[in-house]
């Protein structure tokens, strides 16, 4: 064997030794690597992108949890994809996530917004439970939920539209007007989250869409006055702080894993972006906003980072809690509302022009969340 040789071997015999030191930096180029693309992963920062060919995981019209208001005629929202800048939406594997609830209980806590995006959960598992699985919804109170025998496994939704007690506390009937927050009472609402294990609380539009009068008292305790305060801010600030107090006395050191959903966007002027050189209501969007810059109408920025403080500061003193920010993905969806493309919409505005730009048709906006939230659960 030449001299050349020889040392081209030793080279490679001491390459390969030193790449398969323990510890060694160099092992883990490629899996360090990995991981700087994975930090680089902001499955909330993206574009939305025509995709006519990827099948939609369940059909909104045979969805046995779905409701008709949530039910879209058209389906031509349906063929634009969320697609983040550096990565991939993770693929929803039902079966997988019904393994990983196996003997739990998950619980979205909110508005019905948040019963829109429980919905759609529901769906998107439908099509993994076994065979003849009872598919029967169960109502107690305020607190709706299904529940898997096969998986032991209960999914519910639980309506609290502004954490804290209030006046609009029944499932069933929320239109009282004005609406009584009492902000410094979450006890009733806290003890039907004690034994769960993911919770995922949402609480934004009773804030905007409604007037509302602050009380100091418990719907349990003698009466009290009503208060007219106008700040709405430093109301929310109030109920977002009984929230955090009440969280950590009860979840601080536990398991239960804990989201926060970021405002859904909405307009309460049923007026949006300019598109075809007036102002269209969201009902008569056939497409996705382009422009990334694009800001939604009917979110209010402060609002966002009070929660973010509050979620911060909650950190800090041993609960952690999940922020999962789809306010401009979800913003850029104005074609998706529930609007006047559903099946039996009331016209209660007496116009025709009328549309629901709160809540989202199925499938829709709210499988984005629920693909973010499984990326995150599937991590526990």
């Amino acid at each position: 064997m030449s001299h050349h040789h020889v040392i081209t071997v030793s080279i490679f015999v001491f390459v390969a030794f030193f790449l398969i030191l323990p510890g060694n930096d160099v092992v883990d180029v490629a899996s360090k690597a990995s991981e700087s693309r994975t930090r680089r992963c902001d499955l909330f920062s993206g574009k939305w992108v025509f995709d006519n060919i990827t099948d939609r995981l369940y059909d909104g019209k045979k969805c046995s949890f779905n409701e008709v208001k949530f039910v879209c005629l058209n389906d031509t929202h349906l063929k634009w994809r969320w697609q983040p800048h550096e990565c991939d939406l993770p693929r929803f594997d039902g079966a997988a996530f019904l393994e990983k609830v196996r003997g739990k209980k998950v619980v979205l806590v909110g508005d019905s917004l948040s019963r829109n995006q429980w919905r759609s959960l529901l769906c998107m598992i439908e099509p993994f439970l076994p065979p003849g699985t009872n598919k029967t919804l169960i109502l107690e109170g305020n607190f709706i939920f299904f529940h898997s025998s096969e998986y032991n496994a209960t999914i519910g939704f639980h309506w609290a539209p502004v954490l804290v007690e209030s006046n609009n506390d029944d499932l069933g009937d929320h239109q009282t007007f004005p609406g009584i927050f009492r902000v410094k009472s979450i006890e009733k609402h806290g003890r039907q989250w004690l034994d769960s294990d993911v919770l995922i609380f949402d609480s934004y539009a009773w804030w905007t869409t409604h007037s509302f009068l602050v009380s100091w008292g418990s719907s349990d305790g003698p009466h009290s006055t009503h208060e007219q305060i106008n700040n709405t801010l430093r109301v929310f600030e109030m109920a977002l702080n009984s929230w955090s107090d009440w969280m950590e006395m009860h979840f601080n050191g536990t398991k239960t894993k804990v989201f926060f959903m970021s405002p859904s966007p909405f307009s309460k002027l049923n007026k949006t972006y300019n598109v075809y050189g007036t102002d269209a209501g969201c009902g008569e969007m056939r497409e996705p906003i382009p422009d990334e810059d694009y800001w939604p109408s009917g979110v209010d920025k402060g609002m966002m980072r009070m929660v973010e403080s509050v979620i911060d500061k909650l950190g800090e003193r041993g609960v952690k809690v999940e922020y999962l920010n789809v306010t401009r993905l979800s913003g850029y969806r104005e074609d998706a509302h529930s609007s006047n493309k559903v099946i039996g919409w009331v016209n209660w505005k007496g116009s025709k022009r009328y549309s629901d730009c709160l809540h989202w048709c199925l499938p829709g906006v709210p499988d984005v969340w629920n693909r973010i939230l499984y990326h995150y659960i599937m991590r526990l």
